[in-house]
């Protein structure tokens, strides 16, 4: 028999799914993308938020099983996930396009539910979790009628809907059966959060959506486990429903559960080259190509056009760079540093490069006009002109990292190696990449726990 609810539905596949029956493709994926998220986290371990959240928790809670990772920290698992899931998140390095920042609260919860288990969790088991918790995320983003219509309306889909991917994964991790997995994503409903606010004066609360999705999800995890119930009906259209009280317009509920098992979210991921939001990595790469093609400096450039949708100039068309989140979601810093810097990693993005008036005065020629007939998800169109009055104009409609145009193997294992090397011995992080690539073969997962850890403080 069918079970009733969307709820009861996805509870009753994040306990059936069989690994076995996994693509090999979307294995490999959830692979690649842990291996990011590992990085981007351990990088992120040395920002100021993911400190000042450890310090935070230091000062109010003891100390526990878990690892904050790429510190000599151990937390309660509760609050390692909320550690990990900020230093995911902490410099924008993070994946993209599930739930948005997928990774950022699926690891921190899977590897905190995984420093819970009193038995060997086999590698493919951790995948299999990591593939749920992108497939739910992104599925209750999808019923939400999608990214643009959500943000839209003032949510940051990291923290309203990545609190649902971070419950499905725990919950695999921790054995949860049908009716378990099915509470766990009703009470997860009750822990979503997170406003696009922090876009006006570049606050550090972004960064917290995924701490705090990560440590819902587990939170909502290990309270099913001890029996506590969630609402059967959250996804349903009723008063008090999700859908109904968070979107402001249509919602698609069937899209909880189209094709449960047989279109993998996950596939839908993009893995980001660059320390910026999402949003700009259209116009990076069209800058590239112009300067490539044409064989183009920085002195060259006298003035530069960007053609984009509304949508995009209101998320990324912000000229602030005084402060570090401001700067990672200006669409007009990041092509600046592209032409200036010759890149756009997380070297670009420092307090000198910011204050660099070089790159300022590239900032100030950047020229932004929005065209009302484009669609919100359109990349933007790139002129440079240069100054003997020559006009270079290109698009990229497919950014680098996206599934159609992904990261090889040899460029996410530098970007792995040079994000983890900040924080982890040479040895270690090496030690680190073999294991996560090697979990479809891996015993047991917890071998992963001490590689992530560092033992002299940082």
């Amino acid at each position: 028999m069918v079970p009733y609810s969307h709820t009861q539905q996805m509870g009753a596949f994040i306990a059936e799914s069989v690994t076995a029956e996994l693509p090999v493709a979307v294995v490999e994926k959830a692979t690649r993308h842990a291996l990011d998220t590992f990085g981007a986290a351990l990088a992120g371990s040395g920002s100021d938020e993911a400190r000042a959240v450890r310090a935070m928790l230091q000062a109010t809670a003891g100390s526990g099983p878990a690892a904050t990772w790429g510190t000599d920290l151990a937390l309660s698992p509760r609050d390692a996930a909320l550690a990990n899931g900020v230093a995911a998140h902490a410099y924008e390095l993070d994946d993209t396009g599930g739930c948005d920042h997928s990774g950022a609260v699926v690891l921190p919860a899977a590897v905190a539910a995984l420093s819970l288990a009193s038995e060997p969790v086999a590698g493919t088991e951790f995948l299999m979790a990591i593939v749920l918790g992108y497939d739910i995320g992104r599925r209750v983003l999808e019923a939400f009628g999608g990214y643009q219509p959500h943000n839209a309306a003032g949510w940051h889909s990291t923290g309203t809907c990545g609190v649902f991917g971070a419950t499905a994964a725990a919950c695999r991790i921790l054995h949860g059966d049908a009716r378990q997995c099915a509470a766990a994503i009703g009470l997860a409903a009750s822990f979503a959060g997170g406003l696009w606010a922090f876009i006006h004066d570049g606050s550090q609360a972004k960064r917290m959506h995924a701490g705090r999705a990560a440590e819902g999800g587990l939170l909502a995890a290990l309270l099913a486990r001890q029996g506590i119930t969630g609402p059967a009906q959250v996804f349903e259209d009723v008063w008090g429903g999700f859908l109904p009280s968070y979107a402001h317009g249509p919602t698609r509920a069937a899209a909880l559960v189209d094709e449960l098992g047989r279109s993998w979210r996950i596939e839908r991921a993009a893995i980001k080259p660059y320390a910026s939001c999402r949003g700009t990595h259209g116009a990076i790469d069209a800058t590239s190509q112009i300067l490539q093609d044409h064989g183009l400096c920085s002195d060259d450039v006298a003035r530069i056009d960007v053609r984009l949708s509304g949508f995009l100039h209101g998320m990324c068309g912000g000229t602030d760079v005084a402060t570090l989140p401001a700067a990672q979601m200006s669409l007009p810093y990041a092509v600046a540093a592209r032409i200036g810097l010759g890149h756009a990693g997380l070297s670009a993005y420092s307090p000198a490069c910011r204050q660099d008036e070089r790159l300022l005065n590239l900032m100030r020629r950047v020229a932004m006009q929005v065209d009302a007939g484009m669609q919100p998800d359109e990349e933007p169109f790139i002129a440079i002109r240069t100054r003997n009055g020559q006009r270079f104009e290109g698009r990229v409609t497919v950014p680098l990292g996206a599934p159609g145009n992904p990261l090889s193997d040899a460029a996410l294992v530098a970007k792995f190696m040079e994000l983890a090397g900040r924080v982890l011995p040479e040895p270690q992080a090496v030690r680190l990449h073999d294991a996560v690539l090697r979990l479809d073969a891996c015993a047991d997962a917890r071998d992963l726990l001490p590689l992530l850890a560092r033992r002299e403080p940082i």
